[in-house]
């Protein structure tokens, strides 16, 4: 048997395709790289409850969620960062004034802080995932570990001048994540690997998006999937075909785990 790895893969536009489907080559890649005595891990923006589903179906209980904020390891949480409570509730008071709504999401709930917004039915829609229902304060009984802003782009800026315990990482076109200053799915990844032990050069990444862009440049094996944007795509070690061109089959391959 090969010797061990340990491989990372990111969900939207890198597991799933841009219908959020999981295309058979890659549950098959998956099976077979766990078949061979390799370790497979999902490092997302999304949050435990937006996808157990594909967890499930791939036999995956390790993963960082959240950007970093919330890390499971075979199942046990070892790493909790949610967001600081004085700053978030500044943030809302910002972002209510500009017309802007938060979801505020905790492992397993999303709760908006408005009834209705066509910026969070548009971005919701593209994820597939339902919609969240409506509590506005939420926030301040449950750890929040991430947060969308929902704002056109660039409307970001000013809350980034304003709010420096957060990170802004834009990932749809009228939507931003809202992290915890520095939190990253890179220093997520480390929190997973003080439990593994598994030396760097076995360590392997697959991502697409702006919020893989710490990971894809920290990690010594990272592959950027052929749909990515062009940053991700500077910063990776590899680039493989795009995610429903049998991506990730072919990116194992190129990487020799397959």
């Amino acid at each position: 048997m090969n010797e061990q790895s340990v491989i990372f893969f990111d969900i939207d536009g890198t597991l799933l395709d841009h219908n959020k489907e999981l295309p058979v080559s890659t549950k098959e890649a998956i099976h077979e790289l766990k078949r061979r005595g390799h370790f497979v891990a999902i490092a997302t923006g999304r949050g435990p409850f937006m996808f157990k589903k594909i967890g499930d179906e791939l036999g995956i209980d390790t993963f960082v969620s959240y950007n970093g904020q919330y890390v499971v390891v075979k199942g046990e949480v070892v790493y909790k960062n949610p967001m600081e409570l004085a700053s978030l509730e500044k943030l809302i008071q910002a972002s209510v004034k500009n017309d802007h709504p938060i979801v505020f999401m905790d492992p397993n709930k999303m709760k908006a802080n408005v009834p209705e917004h066509p910026y969070i039915t548009a971005g919701f829609s593209s994820l597939k995932v339902g919609t969240p229902t409506v509590d506005p304060l939420y926030y301040q009984e449950n750890d929040i570990f991430q947060s969308l802003l929902f704002c056109e782009e660039g409307k970001e800026k000013q809350y980034e001048e304003e709010f420096p315990a957060f990170d802004f990482v834009r990932w749809h076109e009228v939507s931003v994540d809202v992290l915890p200053k520095g939190g990253s799915k890179a220093k997520g990844i480390e929190k997973v690997m003080e439990k593994l032990h598994i030396p760097n050069d076995r360590i392997y990444a697959f991502g697409d998006g702006l919020n893989d862009l710490e990971m894809l440049s920290t990690i010594e094996n990272s592959v950027a999937m052929g749909n990515g944007v062009d940053e991700v795509k500077e910063v990776a070690k590899y680039i493989t075909k795009p995610v429903d061109e049998d991506g990730i089959l072919h990116g194992l391959k190129m990487v020799g785990l397959l």
